[in-house]
């Protein structure tokens, strides 16, 4: 079995999907020495990582072959949208292309389609995206209803919302399969020279890309009223990218006055996420919106008490093993932090649990059930084999009067 598998987004400053198909594909790599595997490193029409060929994964064994990528993002968009009449040739000849990065190619013939689904966001919400991403999102998930033989969704949470959307998919081709933490609580990372003015225990943490939907306002205004209860406080580290739509979060932490108490590390590598993890007097994760939420799970391998708000796939995730809060009311966050603030004993236990919580989450049985639904979708007919155009254009009409592109 060849097998293509789009790594396109596992660059240097990887998010959610990079961090899922870096992971998946490494772990892959560990348990199957027995199929081939043909790994893409630029992948679809809206993204692309101009260093490439030296920042995406790198798999040195004999079953992994790296492909060529293209070298402009024009060069991209028009080999994908316009396949050409070699198209499965120059991808290699494989049996299934694995799509990971929203993009869902069209086009092919003979190679069965494995399809990522993240979430859907950017339906509930788009005024917490970009209109480009917006759209870019939309049609990928959209052809993926209409091409993708088999679909893996990262949460129960997200496999419904995508079956309430587009109820034509069968729901026999939709797998749930969660992702896991791509750190282990064994080693202690040491203290990078940069975090000496944070002391271990004593700041609160938050992980994500500075974007609306993760819910930093509100973070920062419970944060205040505990600042102005508690009167000093731990600091608040903020570690994540900035994304879009968040020109007023400066001008929030000066109207709070939370400027001297906030500090923001922008992106940070793996070393030092870990010891941030694992440092943290709590973990913090107020998102409105999430298709899983791995830095959740990511917090809680490493013992950190968390503090998540109860929407979306997040409760999959934390189980009985945080504290959950409603964000319908603006208190919530505020008495669930001073509740971990004032009890250390409840603090501890809540570490202890979060670790148990953790370790029911494995990439190697992610993978290996992954593995499980190439060998499936090989003995399946293509999807919607008999679909005509008509019915594709029915489809697509009924699309854009429910507001897709």
């Amino acid at each position: 079995m060849k097998i293509g598998f789009d790594i396109s987004q596992t660059g240097k400053e990887k998010a959610g999907c990079g961090y899922f198909a870096d992971s998946l594909v490494r772990h892959l790599a560990e348990i199957d020495r027995e199929n081939h595997y043909l790994l893409y490193p630029t992948f679809g029409d809206s993204f692309w990582d101009p260093d490439w060929p030296s920042g995406t994964c790198r798999i040195r064994q004999p079953n992994f072959r790296y492909l060529q990528g293209h070298r402009t993002l024009e060069a991209a968009r028009f080999f994908w949208n316009h396949p050409p009449e070699d198209f499965e040739t120059i991808l290699g000849n494989p049996d299934i292309i694995h799509a990971n990065n929203f993009y869902c190619p069209r086009g092919l013939r003979k190679a069965r389609l494995v399809y990522t689904l993240y979430d859907l966001s950017f339906l509930a919400h788009p005024e917490w995206t970009t209109e480009q991403n917006r759209t870019a999102c939309f049609r990928g998930v959209f052809n993926a209803s209409l091409y993708a033989d088999l679909i893996i969704s990262i949460s129960h949470y997200s496999r419904n919302h995508f079956l309430e959307v587009f109820p034509h998919y069968p729901a026999d081709r939709i797998m749930v399969i969660h992702p896991a933490s791509r750190f282990s609580g064994k080693t202690e990372a040491p203290r990078a020279e940069k975090f000496q003015f944070l002391q271990p225990n004593q700041f609160w943490l938050t992980v994500g890309v500075l974007e609306p939907r993760k819910n930093h306002l509100g973070l920062l205004r419970a944060y205040a009223m505990l600042k102005a209860a508690q009167g000093t406080m731990l600091p608040l580290v903020l570690a994540g990218a900035k994304g879009w739509l968040m020109d007023h979060f400066e001008k929030e932490l000066d109207t709070l006055n939370l400027r001297s108490d906030t500090t923001l590390l922008g992106y940070v590598d793996d070393a030092a996420l870990q010891w941030l993890y694992q440092n943290c007097y709590a973990f913090l994760y107020p998102s409105f919106f999430e298709g899983f939420g791995l830095p959740v799970l990511e917090a809680m391998s490493l013992g950190a008490p968390v503090i998540a708000s109860n929407v979306s796939s997040i409760p999959e995730i934390v189980g009985s093993a945080g504290i959950m809060v409603d964000l319908h009311d603006q208190g919530a966050l505020y008495e669930a932090m001073r509740k971990i603030f004032a009890d250390p004993g409840f603090r501890l236990n809540l570490k202890e649990k979060a670790i148990h919580r953790a370790s029911q989450f494995s990439w190697k049985s992610a993978a290996s059930r992954v593995l499980e639904c190439y060998h499936e979708v090989l003995l399946r007919d293509r999807i919607f084999s008999g679909l005509v155009p008509e019915k594709i254009r029915t489809l697509r009409n009924s699309s854009k009067a429910a507001g897709g592109p």
